[in-house]
């Protein structure tokens, strides 16, 4: 694995918007090659340009990650044009806010192809790269739904919860085969991405995450983190640490706490939406194609439980030396 200083090559799904766009950003700031994947083609031309802008080279190429010839030869190209990937991240995903009982079976096939079959066709190519190198990481964009399902999203959070088990399964084979190449996932807060603004939706008012919001690059620079570290897992902000670990102390308690707010906090109210509006279910749409959604003026630019995070060693020597500065002290009254 590359330390971050020399030249990188990584490979970026769902790279046209929001979390996959500000993790293009993160790697090219230290100069990284970056293939960049979604479908729609204007958005990755815009993000390959922001990538070269930072430093970094950017290669856009279109691409339907629930189409498993797509990714392959998406990973082909990104290989013949920078040469062997050492990072690969899953990041696309699809989702379709509405009760369960209205959701088609068309509409969860996609949106389930995208979001976990995606990952593993992703993790897939990596692998058939990396594992004969003996050399690469796959970092999987997860979210705290991945432990904790909410109402309005049972394809999404049937998606994530999938990524979770197949990730799981896969590190315990590379660890058999004594591989370095490593696999990790980043579990997620709510965030101010066009998700929001382009999925496709049922509701009657527009859909929002549940606060509190951190803008994208908070995540994105878990994931470079993740990609250089060989962390199993790590999450990022308090309220993604306090949905996972509540969960696994009062399960049912957080079923009925959910059932009777659950609905409200994912909608803006008073913000009626044209149920005929354009989403990204099946199609792109260009022209919301950006890293940050329409929550700037609420989202949390830091996490200090994500510095916590990754800085454990510092904390531990921290609190080992006032330890022992008080015992000494002890000892000398």
């Amino acid at each position: 694995m590359n330390n971050g200083t020399a030249k990188q090559v990584v490979v970026v799904t769902g790279a046209s918007g929001g979390v996959g766009r500000a993790t293009a950003h993160a790697f090219a700031k230290r100069g990284a090659s970056v293939g960049l994947l979604a479908r729609g083609a204007e958005g990755l031309d815009a993000a390959a340009a922001e990538v070269e802008s930072f430093g970094g080279s950017g290669f856009a190429v279109p691409t339907d990650v629930a189409d498993s010839d797509q990714v392959e030869a998406a990973a082909k190209a990104v290989e013949e044009r920078f040469g062997p990937i050492d990072v690969w991240v899953n990041d696309a995903m699809a989702t379709i806010f509405a009760p369960f009982a209205e959701i088609t079976a068309e509409e969860f096939t996609r949106a389930t192809q995208v979001t976990y079959l995606g990952t593993v066709y992703g993790t897939m190519a990596a692998l058939k790269r990396m594992v004969p190198r003996n050399h690469g990481a796959v970092v999987q964009v997860g979210s705290a739904l991945a432990y904790r399902a909410i109402p309005l999203q049972s394809a999404y959070c049937g998606g994530k919860f999938a990524i979770r088990g197949f990730t799981d399964s896969v590190r315990t084979e590379l660890l058999h085969d004594k591989s370095r190449v490593w696999i990790s996932m980043v579990q997620l807060p709510a965030l101010n991405t066009p998700q929001f603004d382009w999925c496709r939706s049922k509701l009657p008012n527009h859909p929002q995450p549940v606060p509190p919001i951190y803008q994208p690059e908070v995540p994105a620079e878990a994931v470079y983190w993740a990609a250089h570290h060989r962390r199993r897992e790590i999450t990022v902000g308090g309220s993604a640490v306090k949905a996972i670990v509540g969960n696994k102390l009062a399960p049912r308690f957080a079923d009925w706490y959910l059932a009777r707010t659950g609905y409200a906090s994912q909608q803006i109210a008073d913000m009626p939406i044209d149920p005929d509006r354009p989403n990204n279910l099946f199609d792109p749409v260009p022209a919301l194609a950006a890293t940050h959604g329409m929550f700037d003026d609420q989202a949390k630019p830091r996490s200090y439980q994500l510095w916590a995070t990754t800085h454990r060693g510092l904390i531990v020597g921290a609190v080992g030396a006032g330890v022992l500065a008080a015992g000494l002290t002890r000892r000398k009254r």
